[in-house]
């Protein structure tokens, strides 16, 4: 299929393109939870210990650091399809071999082959999501692509459902390598959608200098132009504490939750469309918050209501085996997120140099899962060590060096829209 330019006037997407678009946002949403909260469901369901649950964090590390290798994409041609469907077909024929392999795994009988396959996927569907993410911006008109990412959003979360609520739901009736399988089956969207979509036009290349030169320049200018402000250390510390606290809390809710007695139906309730709805609220309200007082008091305001809705994890211990508490605390928990997500992405993103928005935009968020990736792996350890209650109420106490951090900038190194006028 010949090269095609994006359409550079209309705002609106053809049906085609849009159910392409969301249909390959759904085949980068399904692999998120089979490396992360699903794939620590079914190890405590098999009675996994705490710190091989753990680990199970820093499996995931490659969402974080996929920056590193996204040039080769660029650089690399393949053989066929084009620049981009020529990478993105095989990376998702992967990306279904490795579903159909950690289905096939059995963490009981060899949990470091179940993660080794998991962090694999991680790897594949990273590499996925660069992909898809350069399709999107090269195909559609800039006017168009907040439509194409609404249609992807949608995808995605579709897709988190199924791979997170619904196979953990499945999972009791089938077992964990049947719902697992399936997901193997649906991942097939992905390169039917691929296959049916159009090759972008290849924008003009640079020639004056090779692929280290033009490497070094598109990382080190934005980098060094961040670096050299004031409070660049303090800031890119809070970036990186952030969600310290509810990174630890994450990573320990599979076990947590089989300990208090829940079983798989209840937890799939909880953290299925009613977690969806409370985190699309909250990112409405959080958004709402910052037009209307700014973006410093509304990053003060929301990251305390997450900090004490860090708390109802210790206090759904008080009601082991209760669907309704589990339900509240999922819903009030997920509401935080996106309560504090919304001003938080909106603080990333006045972080960045009109000039080196996408570079610095991607480095900036690539740094707020390390926690999740690095210390979160921990996080099995320090609850066996401490028990269930104490450890989840030692992640509420977690959030605060960012807080303490928050308040320093806020003093030091306010927002745009926070500044006095000179």
């Amino acid at each position: 299929m010949s090269p095609i330019p994006p359409d550079p006037t209309p705002s609106r997407l053809p049906p085609k393109n849009l159910a392409l678009i969301t249909a390959l946002g759904f085949s980068s949403g399904l692999p998120l939870a089979l490396s992360g909260f699903t794939l620590r469901m079914w190890l405590a369901s098999d009675h996994l210990g705490l710190g091989i649950i753990g680990v199970t964090a820093n499996i995931g590390l490659a969402y974080t650091l996929k920056f590193l290798w996204a040039p080769i994409f660029d650089e690399l041609p393949p053989p066929c399809l084009g620049r981009r469907r020529g990478w993105l077909l095989p990376v998702q024929f992967a990306l279904i071999a490795s579903i159909a392999a950690l289905a096939l795994s059995n963490p009981a009988a060899g949990v470091a082959t179940t993660l080794a396959i998991g962090a694999i996927l991680a790897f594949v569907s990273a590499s996925q999501d660069i992909l898809i993410d350069a399709w999107r911006i090269e195909t559609f008109a800039p006017r168009a692509q907040g439509a194409a990412l609404a249609g992807y959003i949608w995808g995605y979360r579709a897709a988190l459902l199924i791979s997170g609520a619904g196979v953990i739901a499945l999972s009791a009736r089938t077992g964990w390598s049947h719902a697992i399988l399936l997901c193997a089956a649906l991942a097939a969207i992905g390169p039917v959608a691929t296959l049916l979509a159009a090759e972008p036009a290849i924008p003009p290349h640079p020639t004056a200098a090779g692929f280290a030169a033009r490497f070094t320049e598109a990382v080190r200018t934005p980098l060094a132009e961040f670096l050299s402000r004031r409070g660049a250390a303090v800031i890119i510390a809070f970036i990186i504490l952030f969600r310290l606290g509810e990174a630890l809390a994450g990573v320990m809710l599979p076990p947590y939750y089989a300990f208090l007695g829940f079983n798989r139906a209840a937890i799939a309730i909880a953290n299925g469309p009613i977690s969806l709805a409370a985190t699309l609220l909250g990112a409405a309200l959080g958004g709402a918050l910052v037009a209307r007082i700014g973006v410093g008091r509304a990053l003060l305001v929301t990251a305390l209501f997450q900090t004490a809705a860090l708390l109802m994890y210790p206090l759904l211990g008080l009601f082991p085996g209760q669907p309704h508490m589990l339900v509240l605390t999922s819903a009030l928990e997920s509401f935080a997120e996106g309560f504090a997500d919304a001003a938080f992405l909106t603080y990333l993103s006045g972080l960045c140099n009109p000039a080196f928005t996408a570079t610095q935009y991607a480095l900036l968020s690539s740094l707020a899962p390390i926690a999740l990736r690095t210390i979160g792996g921990l996080s099995g350890i320090i609850a066996q060590a401490m028990g269930f209650i104490p450890f989840f109420i030692l992640t509420t106490f977690a959030a605060l060096p960012a807080m303490a951090l928050m308040l320093v900038i806020l003093r030091f190194y306010p927002p745009a829209d926070s500044r006095q006028p000179a």
